[in-house]
């Protein structure tokens, strides 16, 4: 894995927050228990998970897989064309329990390593959006107030 990048040689590698898709393993094995015949990788995902309901996990939280460290950045993803999976089961579970996360530090994993999730900072920084949706606004039925300068 190298740094602020993702896999080498993946599709999703690049400067942005989804470098490393993760799914769930037991996750994955519930899906097949409910008729699904897929394999690991189906999803797109990159690395499978054990011991950890991912969806659950806040982000921001960090792991440590080998001498790699990844921050989780997204939980789920909107699914624009209903894949094949979909197609055949009538669900998906990738956008409700699949995670994407940055690559904090590069380093080597290999299947069989130990992922540990790093406690979370007291102070840590965050980012948030506020969004203000207003019917009656969009309509013209009311004027919005301006927003403060740099905003």
């Amino acid at each position: 894995m190298q740094e602020n990048w993702g896999i080498v040689g993946d599709a999703h590698g690049g400067n942005w927050h989804r470098q490393v898709s993760m799914l769930s393993f037991e996750k994955i094995e519930d899906f097949r228990q409910q008729g699904a015949e897929v394999e690991f990788g189906a999803f797109g995902e990159n690395l499978v998970v054990e011991g950890f309901d991912l969806s659950q996990i806040p982000v921001g939280t960090c792991f440590q897989i080998g001498n790699a460290v990844l921050k989780l950045t997204q939980i789920g993803k909107e699914c624009h064309s209903h894949c094949e999976i979909y197609q055949v089961m009538g669900d998906c579970i990738m956008p409700r329990e699949g995670v994407f996360t940055e690559v904090l530090t590069g380093g080597s994993i290999k299947p069989g390593d130990e992922i540990h999730m790093l406690p979370l900072a007291k102070d840590r920084p965050f980012t948030a959006a506020v969004i203000t949706l207003s019917d009656k606004g969009a309509s013209g039925e009311r004027e919005e107030p301006d927003l403060p300068s740099g905003m």
